[in-house]
C-alpha cells in the first residue's frame, strides 16, 4: 500500500515532468515569435524590430539551460523508463532544435540591419514566401507535439521538401540577380545566408516532427527524410 512519502515522491516526479513540458511549450512560443518578428523586420525594413529580435535571443537560451538541467536531474535521480524516458529524451532534443531556430531568426535579424542599408531587393519577396511556409510548418509541428498528434507530425515531415525546393529556386534567383547587377553582390550575399537560415529552421522543424513521432508512438522513423533541395550537390550552398 502506498505511503504518504511515496505519494509525495510521485507528485514531485509528476511536477518535474510538467515543468519540463511547460518549458518546451514556452520555448516553442518564443521560437515562433522570434521567427515571426524576424520576417516582419525584413518585410518592413524595420531596424528597431530587428534589434528587438536580437536582444530577445537570451530568453530562449535561458529556457534551454533549464531544460538541460531538468533532464539531467530527472535521469540521475528518477531513472525514468518507457513513456517517461521518451518524454525526457524528446524534451532535450526538441529544446536544442528550438534554441537553434531562435538563433537562426536572430542571425537573420542581424543581417536585416545590414540589408536595410542597401536598396530593396526583388528576391526578398521570395524569401518572405519561404519564411511564411516555414513559419506555418513550425506552428503545425508545435501543435503536433502539444496535442500528441502523430499524423500531424508526419505531415510536417513530408512537407520539408517543399521548403528545400523553394530554397533552391530562391538561391538561383539571387544568383541571377547578382549577375545582372554586380552592385547588389554584397546585399545579395547577406540574402543568401538569410535564405539558408530559413531552410535550416525548416530542417529543425522536421527534427521536432520526427522526435514528436517517437515520443507519441515509441517508434523511430527509419526511412530517409525526403529532400527537395539539390543545391548542396551542385556546389551552390553558401
Amino acid at each position: 500500500m502506498p505511503t504518504v512519502g511515496d505519494h509525495h515522491i510521485v507528485k514531485s516526479y509528476d511536477e518535474q515532468l510538467k515543468r519540463l513540458h511547460d518549458a518546451i511549450s514556452r520555448m516553442g512560443g518564443l521560437a515562433e515569435r522570434q521567427l515571426e518578428l524576424s520576417l516582419k523586420a525584413v518585410e518592413t525594413r524595420d531596424d528597431t524590430l530587428a534589434g528587438e529580435v536580437v536582444a530577445s535571443d537570451a530568453a530562449i537560451d535561458a529556457d534551454e539551460h533549464f531544460v538541460n538541467e531538468q533532464t539531467v536531474r530527472l535521469l540521475a535521480l528518477r531513472a525514468p523508463v518507457a513513456d517517461d524516458l521518451r518524454t525526457v529524451i524528446a524534451s532535450l532534443k526538441i529544446a536544442a532544435d528550438l534554441e537553434r531556430i531562435a538563433d537562426h531568426a536572430a542571425n537573420n535579424a542581424k543581417r536585416t540591419l545590414v540589408l536595410n542599408q542597401a536598396a530593396p531587393l526583388a528576391p526578398v519577396r521570395t524569401l518572405l514566401r519561404m519564411g511564411r511556409l516555414v513559419q506555418e510548418l513550425l506552428a503545425q509541428v508545435l501543435a503536433a507535439y502539444l496535442q500528441h498528434d502523430a499524423a500531424q507530425a508526419l505531415a510536417v515531415r513530408a512537407r520539408d521538401q517543399e521548403v528545400d525546393a523553394l530554397y533552391s529556386s530562391l538561391f538561383r534567383e539571387i544568383l541571377t540577380y547578382m549577375m545582372e547587377d554586380p552592385r547588389t553582390i554584397t546585399a545579395c550575399s547577406h540574402l543568401m545566408f538569410m535564405a539558408k537560415n530559413i531552410e535550416r529552421i525548416g530542417d529543425h522543424a522536421t527534427n521536432i516532427a520526427e522526435m514528436s513521432y517517437f515520443l507519441i508512438t515509441g517508434q523511430s522513423l527509419a526511412d530517409q527524410r525526403p529532400k527537395g533541395d539539390r543545391s548542396n550537390t551542385e556546389g551552390l550552398t553558401p
